[in-house]
């Protein structure tokens, strides 16, 4: 691809060989029955504590992770507080349950220390959707463009960004670089990207990628079961279609949703995100009801059934086999890491300033380099 013009549109088919989710289901462990699971979670504490390591997981990996890694002085959270919260950690070695691009994320705010995943062939629908080369091509044909781009991309689109933004985040930044008078190029999810257009008013070519499994959710199957449940309020994450967020009480992120669960006045929920998000969300809200919402793919058959199939990869097996022999370390190319920084130091910066009631907006420059 030697040039993309600015309204062209790059699919991607999710079952092409380089990322069919069949081969991420075919790799799902098998359940460890009540004896031999009491088995490895005991084992994983005392690797634990034996390698000086912690364990961060994300909200869509198996419970059983997610528990753990609170019950070990861990993390459950997103991919950048996975992230922060590991380079802020003592420990040397931190066990990312999650999909690729997040253990490169924890590497590169932590090059000196081991990061080590359940496994390495877990990836994610928008990093693979959104390859170097061609993201290079669509940066280039657009020089004077701003480039933001989701955390859910690899090192290597990162360092080619100028700004890195995550579901919680993104907002706030993009209004603040429109505020300057920055155009920006967004990558890669279409859908957020255009839920942060329609939202910001700012001018935004797109690169055209998409979770499989926000991708699935369906406003007519939503409104069919907003009908069977209408006390329901439906919280919906920005990766789904525009038609499935305007049905939506709320919206946003995976820490936004936990926080709408949680203040919001109703006893029932539809929720269309991962479904890994309903142990948190049922955890946290003991007396409240969350129902999946609908999904339905090619032929009205999922491909994911709201779960990330790469997600699902992770097992209590894996994070011991890799804590015990040290397998499965991720390494980031130096150079690329310390390009790959910049947009997320940006990131963090920007959110530190947020969050202690100073002026963001006074991070972001003026027309120009950002």
């Amino acid at each position: 691809m030697s040039e993309v013009a600015m309204n062209d549109v790059i699919e991607v088919d999710y079952e092409q060989p380089a990322c069919a989710t069949q081969h991420a289901w075919v790799r799902v462990p098998v359940e460890p029955g009540p004896q031999r699971r009491a088995e490895l979670k005991d084992k994983i504490r005392r690797l634990l504590k034996e390698r000086n390591a912690v364990m961060v997981s994300h909200y869509y990996v198996h419970p059983d992770l997610q528990d753990l890694a609170e019950e070990t002085g861990g993390l459950v959270s997103d991919s950048l507080e996975m992230a922060r919260f590991g380079r802020d950690h003592a420990a040397t070695t931190l066990v990312v349950s999650g999909v690729r691009f997040m253990g490169e994320t924890a590497k590169i705010l932590s090059p000196d220390k081991t990061i080590l995943m359940p496994e390495l062939e877990a990836h994610c629908s928008l990093d693979l959707g959104c390859p170097i080369d061609a993201f290079s091509a669509f940066c280039d044909a657009h020089p004077d463009r701003t480039v933001v781009v989701y955390a859910n991309t690899s090192a290597a689109v990162k360092a080619r960004a100028d700004w890195l933004v995550t579901s919680s985040c993104a907002l706030e930044i993009v209004a603040a670089l429109h505020a300057k008078g920055h155009k920006i190029l967004w990558a890669p999810d279409k859908h957020l990207g255009d839920y942060i257009q329609r939202q910001t008013g700012a001018d935004m070519v797109m690169w055209q990628g998409s979770c499989i499994v926000h991708d699935e959710f369906k406003a007519t199957e939503l409104q069919a079961l907003m009908h069977d449940h209408p006390q329901a309020k439906v919280l919906v994450h920005p990766e789904s279609p525009a038609d499935v967020i305007a049905l939506a009480d709320a919206v946003g992120s995976t820490s936004a949703i936990l926080k709408a669960a949680r203040e919001m006045d109703a006893r029932e929920f539809i929720v269309a995100t991962d479904n890994g998000m309903m142990h948190k969300l049922r955890m946290l809200n003991p007396g409240k009801t969350f129902i999946e919402a609908p999904t339905a793919g090619n032929s009205a058959t999922c491909k994911s059934c709201a779960h990330c199939p790469w997600m699902a990869m992770n097992g209590l097996e894996a994070v011991a086999q890799v804590l015990e022999q040290g397998l499965n370390a991720i390494h980031v190319d130096p150079a690329t890491a310390a390009r790959a920084r910049l947009p997320i130091d940006r990131m963090l910066a920007f959110t530190a300033a947020l969050k202690g009631g100073n002026d963001a907006g006074a991070l972001v420059p003026n027309i120009g380099a950002a």
